[in-house]
């Protein structure tokens, strides 16, 4: 029986329709048979919507993920006004064929009348090395059917650690030697491959090769861990690399460092973790073959290893390359290693190894020099015109055994040379062999040699090349590659201000600069995973990227470092460093702040559920040293520009923020006596500080600062009853201020949302635009192209040019600006608020944002009182749009003005899918 529902079936009906081969009477019949039944389809298959952009937990078509339940979500593309999803059918099978006809023999739901598009799987157990096919039919606002969806894919890896064959190798337990070893190993093929997976995992980082092509265009792999308690492997599809029919192939794999033995010395003592040991992988290569049957090669003791010519490596300072010790063909089949000797066998770094399911690090973008200057023979400076993160690329003829050093640094001194002050203060060397952020590469002599790094990036705008004899180089000799975690970009702002243009530029380079598998505060002093800058900065993140699987994975950092007591270090991950200064609730707090702000954003519940019990433990270490409510635990209002906020009260403000959130998820996942008991604490902790620091007749906190009326404003500290004079006691703060901040890093995050949520938009967007100093336009205004760590901008220390501390000024572009706003009721932006403030100093803003849901449009141009405001709310979501106005005409038509109870000023309009034209005039 055909499924005259199904489009498939109904392209087989119109086929025979049109054949020839059926005798004439009976033709007839069967095509006023066929005419009544595509009738029928017509009516009850909409064509105008379907589900796409299809991910699996939240990647396209991903390879090698260890969840038993992944994720499935989509988008659907319907441009109907009030499009919306009525119920959907998820179908998951093992057959693309079976699948693409909607039929799964994994999982197929039934007809779910939901408007969900996040769906966690439910079917059959999945088996490990193992590729699923997935598709969704959804039904429209009518209640009609919509095509199937293209099929997508996911495929399981080892899924569990005993699935394991290989062993952990090395070349040595020397953890002092220098060289980065070489492994390869040769086996041929038995049959015509039809497909080959590489699951690897190493204790610090690697470069894997197939005959003699490197694999994938990742770098730095694997990402950073707690190493003695997770380990993380990658899966690679190298089908297309494998030579067929008992021919020859080789595996090659470099090592290198990173931060699993770390050899240069700093402060965080990161050359004395626990885990510390000379380099290692575990390796299974997986091959089917086209006759059925299959083989694994894995790592073992007849792996072959040598030393390379990488002479030193570190993920910290830079790397050293002798091209002289360079083995030509060592990763290829003919290759001639009987000087090499057997790898030893060696004890896993953890019983941990999980899979990497994220974005990974590429170079993402190339760069070539603004200009270059020649000083000398020897001598050359390349300014790439911007500051980045990555490397550089060197493309160099000269003598045998010439030595270049590659310097790279954020700024120039008086004489015009690359000068690295700022940026070296915390490193410790123990001699000269290690200078900092300076490769060094030794010459071969044959022709031209092309040198990059392998296992290290660096932050820096200039790069300074000298060598101890003569050479040749040209502005085209060298290239930069800009590298970070490729995560795709979600969100967009356009004004009519070149300044907040820019400022909007530098913030998300800073944050692209900083995002290495994990959020770091700087590329090139430090490289930690600084708590209290990643949470300052977590809605920067999520208005402008896609980095939701970056986080998971940070959070689960988080997990291995928390201390039984619950309490977390400062930065994460950490070699021991850290949980004994700068790690209270005003850094810490990350634990709470993102998993909560990851659920805003994508509605996802599970990293609440994750991390549960991890927020649970926190709050409750908190409240054991802190009974009062209030806690001293802390850092404080990091780099104040000249007032500086009691640590107590901020402290205090996380404190009572994270118990919020506790309080939250516990609701959210149905744990009803945590909901009553931390809902409790907050109030008791929001008590406290009031009782301490409120003044109920002058409507101050503390003494009046910035950070104190906007911390309490914004975390919502301040009673209902109070903020309007809370509000304009900043206000005139502010004012006295000269009408420039004077917050650090807490208070960074709380001003200008505060001022803005507060009837004080056009006072923010002041602060926000300042060329003068203390101001992000300041930064702009002396040639930043990312944001600075000190207002000051020519401080004598704390003076990285390339942090992200001061970046939330990017997200508030979005909320205030734009507008756009989660609903946390409706999390995900199934429903989103709209309340744009329309400044002032623009004449147009426009912020585009890519949701769960779809694209986001907020688009104003201002013409004296009068605004042109155009909108877009996706297919399957809903806007409360608020806006201050005396006339609104919606797509020609008037709207009768019906003000919100108590602020004849604010309207409130419910906005279906769909795409919008306002005109406005303004009060």
């Amino acid at each position: 029986m055909l499924d005259v529902k199904n489009h498939r079936s109904l392209k087989y009906i119109l086929q025979l329709k049109s054949t020839t081969e059926i005798e004439n009477p009976m033709r007839k019949i069967i095509i006023m048979l066929i005419s009544l039944l595509t009738s029928a389809v017509s009516a009850e298959m909409s064509t105008e919507c379907r589900a796409v952009t299809l991910n699996c937990e939240h990647l396209i078509n991903p390879i090698g993920i260890d969840n038993p339940a992944p994720r499935f979500s989509w988008q659907i593309a319907d441009k109907r006004q009030h499009a919306y999803q009525q119920a959907y059918q998820l179908v998951v099978g093992k057959d693309s064929s079976a699948v693409a006809q909607g039929k799964g023999d994994m999982w197929e739901t039934p007809k779910i009348a939901a408007a969900d598009n996040l769906v966690t799987y439910g079917g059959k157990a999945l088996q490990p090395f193992t590729k699923y096919y997935w598709a969704v039919r959804v039904w429209d606002l009518n209640g009609k059917a919509c095509p199937l969806s293209e099929t997508a894919s996911f495929e399981t890896g080892m899924m569990s650690k005993w699935n394991w064959k290989g062993c952990w190798i090395s070349d040595t337990d020397d953890i002092n030697l220098k060289p980065a070893p070489l492994f390869r190993k040769i086996f041929k093929t038995a049959g015509k491959v039809k497909s080959a997976r590489v699951y690897i995992a190493a204790a610090g980082l690697y470069e894997l090769f197939i005959n003699g092509k490197r694999v994938g265009d990742h770098y730095l792999d694997p990402m950073y861990t707690r190493f003695d308690r997770r380990n993380l492997y990658v899966t690679y599809d190298i089908t297309a690399l494998i030579n067929n029919n008992d021919k020859e192939n080789a595996v090659g794999v470099l090592l290198g460092n990173g931060w699993y033995n770390h050899q240069s010395t700093a402060v965080w003592k990161f050359d004395k973790a626990p885990w510390r040991a000379r380099p290692k992988f575990c390796l299974d290569l997986y091959i089917t073959y086209e006759n059925g049957t299959s083989e694994i090669i894995s790592t073992d003791g007849s792996w072959k290893t040598s030393l390379s010519s990488i002479i030193f490596n570190s993920i910290y300072t830079a790397e050293h390359h002798d091209a002289r010790l360079y083995q030509k063909g060592w990763n290829e089949s003919g290759f001639d290693d009987s000087e090499w000797k057997n790898a030893e066998i060696t004890a896993a770094p953890s019983l941990n190894i999980t899979a990497q399911t994220l974005y990974p690090i590429c170079r993402v973008e190339t760069i070539k020099p603004r200009s270059m200057r020649k000083l000398d023979e020897q001598t050359y400076i390349y300014d790439l015109g911007r500051n980045i993160a990555g490397v550089s690329q060197i493309t160099v003829a000269g003598k045998r055994g010439t030595t270049l050093r590659l310097k790279h640094g954020e700024k120039l001194d008086e004489n015009g040379r690359v000068d690295i002050s700022n940026i070296d203060v915390h490193y410790r060397p123990t001699d000269d062999s290690d200078p900092f952020q300076t490769d060094i590469y030794i010459l071969s002599g044959q022709g031209k040699e092309t040198f990059y790094p392998h296992f290290n990036y660096k932050g820096f705008r200039y790069i300074e090349i000298t060598a101890d004899s003569s050479i040749d180089l040209q502005k085209n000799s060298l290239t930069a590659y800009f590298m970070h975690s490729d995560v795709p970009p979600r969100g967009r702002i356009e004004s009519s201000s070149e300044l907040i243009n820019k400022i909007w530029r530098a913030t998300n380079s800073s944050y692209l600069s900083n995002l290495y598998g994990y959020p770091t505060d700087c590329p090139q002093r430090e490289k930690n995973g600084w708590t209290g800058d990643a949470h300052i900065s977590i809605e920067t993140g999520l208005y402008n990227f896609d980095g939701l699987t970056i986080y998971e994975k940070w959070l689960a950092d988080h997990r291995d470092e928390q201390q039984p007591n619950g309490i977390l270090p400062a930065i994460i991950p950490t070699g021991g460093w850290g949980y004994h200064w700068a790690n209270g609730p005003d850094w810490t707090s990350t634990i709470a702040i993102i998993p909560w702000n990851i659920y805003l954003f994508y509605g996802d519940a599970k990293i609440l559920a994750d991390n549960y019990l991890n927020i649970k433990r926190y709050v409750d270490h908190i409240s054991e040293i802190s009974p009062d409510g209030l806690t001293d635990w802390g850092l404080g209002d990091w780099i104040p520009v000249k007032s500086k906020t009691p640590k107590e009260f901020t402290s205090s403000i996380y404190y009572y923020v994270d118990t919020r959130i506790l309080a939250e998820a516990a609701k959210i996942l149905h744990k009803n006596d945590d909901y009553e008991k931390y809902t409790a604490l907050s109030q008791k902790i929001s008590a406290a500080i009031n009782t301490k620091y409120y003044n109920e007749e002058s409507g101050l906190y503390g003494h009046g600062y910035q950070t104190e009326l906007s911390a309490a404003l914004y975390w919502g500290i301040v009673p209902e009853a109070n903020k309007a004079l809370v509000s304009a006691n900043l206000a005139k703060r502010v004012h006295a201020d000269n009408d420039h901040i004077d917050v650090g890093l807490l208070g960074s995050k709380t001003i200008l949302n505060a001022l803005s949520e507060n009837g004080y938009a056009d006072l923010a967007f002041t602060l926000a635009s300042q060329k003068t100093f203390p101001s992000w336009g300041w930064m702009i205004e002396n040639g930043a192209t990312t944001l600075y760590e000190n207002w000051i901008v020519n401080a004598d220390k704390d003076i990285s040019l390339n942090h992200i501390m001061f970046g939330e000024i990017s997200a508030w572009f979005y909320k205030a600006l734009g507008g756009i706003k989660p609903d946390p009721n409706n999390p995900g932006f199934k429903q989103f608020f709209l309340q744009p403030n329309f400044v002032k100093g623009l004449s147009s803003f426009k912020a585009e944002f890519n949701s769960p849901y779809g694209k986001i449009l907020s688009d104003w141009k201002r013409s004296g009182k009068k605004i042109q405001y155009h909108v877009t709310v996706p297919a399957n979501s809903t806007a409360a749009l608020r806006l201050k106005a005396q006339k609104i005409i919606m797509n020609g038509k008037k709207i009768d003005i019906n003000p919100v109870s108590g602020q004849k000023e604010l309207v409130k309009l419910d906005l279906p899918a769909g795409q919008y034209k306002f005109e406005i005039v303004e009060y």
